[in-house]
């Protein structure tokens, strides 16, 4: 069964990548944007044609799928080429699509030196998030997620800042390290199941845990009781440090402020989500019971980095550090939803990771336009820059106000769908989830500080009498880099005002695994 059309669009942009690093650093910028336009137009055009229902790891129906055996391994299971999507993927795959277009964008200006390879390694990293996200056989999976981290590693380590070695080996290592830490997380479950499985595909997996009820055997050292326990718990640490969740999150501020501003964009945009979406795939989806058993200490880990988070947020100077410990923050309310396992929990989560992304990418981007010009991020260096630079300011603060949750940008609809979700798991005749109201009432609290720090940041740098402590001459930013801001926040305010644009779908495929503890309805 070949469809063909998301292995088409993985390869157009694989070839991209490959045709942009072989021409002219002179044409890389416009031929690499222009590329890109193939693969948003081609995720667009599945959009409009998605016609899947239910949820892909379910039972429910995928779009555009294909599945081949790939390779046999005699008594292992066999490892297929398996890809498709649904009302998960499916937004998160557009999500990518536009944030790379824009992140191309944006790099007209700072990026100077080296163009082609850069642009190449961008389409390159595009090729290997559109496989993740896509990827329904954990190997295939495994190897975008792993591809991911090549062109990140150079994209940091060559165009970054003055300590972009360190900034690019340590984010090299943490995720690595998590990587093998879940990897062994999921095969010792797959062996564990023994004849239950035949492939490595995510779906019989999950089948065979959640709707046969197979419980895995005794593997080595580990007793087929705890089994479950330590293979859920080495999968939430490794995907833990690619969202990142505190205390596994440090790598993410150095890799941030080093990074140039696409890069940023991308990884704070769409990379993050990456953890979150391997969350709600494996740990909820496969385990649903060791999740709820241990709901206290999940919505705990989500509480401490929404307000942690928040709290380091607050005590920067850097604007790009500020940015960077906000996505911790928000990516907490993601792992609230997910533990809250109600439908407008786990559609709330869903929702978050791609209001975030475009959020996060506004605000990185807007902070990148105003360091072009000033060639400096520090809030005590600035002031009064609504005056020099209007547009780029105006929108920067209508970001902000998003992130903040202003009613009628995306941020409002997330955090609502979160909230609602994570009270009305309050309701839920189950052990320990009576303390889901308790933990969200913390939770909502992140808002007030969130707010705090950006309103201080914008008040020291964006008002009051025009100051600089540079030689550099202050003007209006080019129109190249003020229209990728402007068409990220209409599609935050079009979200914001008509969530069903994207909610309708992941409604649709976040109900069944809401139904695995009871919040479906």
């Amino acid at each position: 069964m070949m469809d063909g059309t998301i292995e088409a669009l993985i390869a157009v942009t694989l070839v991209g990548s490959l045709v942009v690093m072989a021409g002219s650093d002179r044409y890389a910028a416009k031929l690499a944007t222009a590329w890109s336009l193939i693969p948003l137009v081609g995720s667009l055009g599945m959009w409009a044609t998605y016609d899947a229902t239910g949820n892909a790891l379910l039972g429910g129906e995928t779009a555009f799928t294909s599945r081949e055996t790939w390779l046999g391994l005699g008594p292992l299971p066999d490892i297929e080429w398996f890809v498709g999507i649904d009302g998960i993927s499916m937004p998160l795959v557009v999500l990518t699509t536009v944030l790379v277009t824009l992140a191309l964008v944006s790099a007209w200006t700072p990026i100077d030196e080296r163009q082609s390879q850069f642009y190449g390694l961008v389409l390159f990293l595009e090729a290997g998030l559109l496989g993740v996200f896509t990827a329904l056989d954990f190997f295939v999976w495994f190897v975008f997620w792993e591809a991911v981290l090549v062109p990140m590693y150079f994209l940091i380590g060559v165009w970054g800042g003055p300590r972009r070695k360190y900034a690019a080996i340590k984010m090299f290592v943490y995720t690595n390290i998590a990587s093998l830490v879940m990897f062994v997380g999921y095969t010792a479950l797959v062996f564990g199941l023994g004849d239950a499985v035949s492939t490595f595909a995510m779906p019989e997996t999950a089948e065979a845990l959640v709707v046969e009820n197979v419980q895995p055997d005794a593997l080595a050292f580990v007793g087929a009781e705890t089994l479950k326990v330590a293979a859920f718990a080495a999968m939430f640490a490794g995907f833990a440090v690619k969202v990142p969740v505190v205390p596994v999150h440090t790598w993410l501020p150095d890799a941030h402020v080093e990074a140039p501003t696409p890069v940023s964009v991308l990884l704070a945009g769409v990379l993050l989500k990456m953890g979150t979406y391997a969350l709600l795939r494996f740990n909820f989806t496969m385990l649903p019971d060791v999740a709820r058993a241990n709901m206290p200490i999940i919505a705990a880990f989500a509480v401490i980095s929404i307000i942690y988070g928040a709290m380091l947020a607050l005590a920067q100077t850097d604007l790009k550090r500020i940015v960077a410990y906000s996505s911790v923050s928000s990516m907490g309310y993601v792992i609230l939803g997910l533990a809250a396992y109600t439908l407008y929990g786990v559609g709330g989560a869903t929702f978050q990771m791609i209001s975030h992304g475009l959020i996060s990418g506004l605000m990185f981007m807007a902070v990148g336009v105003i360091y072009n010009t000033t060639h400096t991020r520090m809030v005590t260096d600035m002031s009064g820059m609504a005056s020099k630079m209007p547009y780029t300011v105006g929108i920067l603060i209508a970001g902000a106000f998003g992130y903040m949750g202003l009613p009628l940008m995306s941020g409002f609809a997330a955090e609502f769908y979160v909230f609602l979700g994570a009270f009305q798991a309050g309701a839920f005749d189950v052990a320990n989830y009576n303390l889901m109201p308790a933990f969200t009432a913390v939770a909502m609290f992140g808002i007030v500080i969130v707010a705090g720090y950006l309103l201080f940041a914008m008040q020291r740098t964006l008002f009051g009498e025009f100051s600089l402590e540079t030689d550099y001459e202050v003007g209006r930013a080019p129109l190249h880099d003020i229209a990728p801001l402007a068409v990220l926040l209409v599609l935050i305010i079009a979200l914001g005002s008509q969530p069903e644009i994207f909610f309708e779908m992941i409604r649709e495929a976040s109900g069944p695994v809401a139904d695995l503890v009871g919040g479906g309805a």
